[in-house]
């Protein structure tokens, strides 16, 4: 009696799927990036908008996420999205609250969405972004 061809096939496509699997841990492809310090938050920044130069920034404990400031006083948000980060340059729409000793950014875009950071003594970085979104008179 020869073995069902179905149980062949099924076993061929699991050891390509194992196969496949540890060729890309091997390679170490996917997985979440993080912004460990200030080089990978300027890597970051300057990646999502060619030329924007991070002269001060916050990082999230969590590290997914981050404020950047910079050298012409515009401030962006950015936070990881799947294996990448995506940022938005905060304008006139962006507001910011405190809550429970975080963060909580809206730029403004609903299809961005808010973000949540936990960083060290983040009013002064709240009340910036809401600097940021007040009208300013001529």
């Amino acid at each position: 009696m020869g073995i069902p061809p179905l149980l062949l096939q099924t076993a061929g496509s699991l050891a390509a799927i194992l196969a496949l699997a540890g060729l890309a841990w091997w390679l170490k492809l996917g997985g979440a990036p993080l912004l460990n310090d200030d080089t990978e938050v300027r890597r970051a920044a300057g990646e999502i908008e060619n030329g924007f130069v991070p002269v001060d920034c916050a990082i999230s404990d969590d590290q997914t996420a981050a404020l950047a400031l910079g050298t012409d006083l515009r401030m962006m948000l950015i936070r990881r999205h799947g294996n990448r980060f995506a940022g938005r340059i905060l304008g006139h729409a962006a507001s910011a609250r405190l809550t429970s000793g975080a963060l909580e950014v809206d730029c403004g875009e609903p299809r961005f969405g808010k973000t949540l950071l936990t960083i060290p003594d983040p009013a002064p970085w709240a009340e910036a972004i809401n600097r940021v979104s007040e009208p300013h008179h001529a």
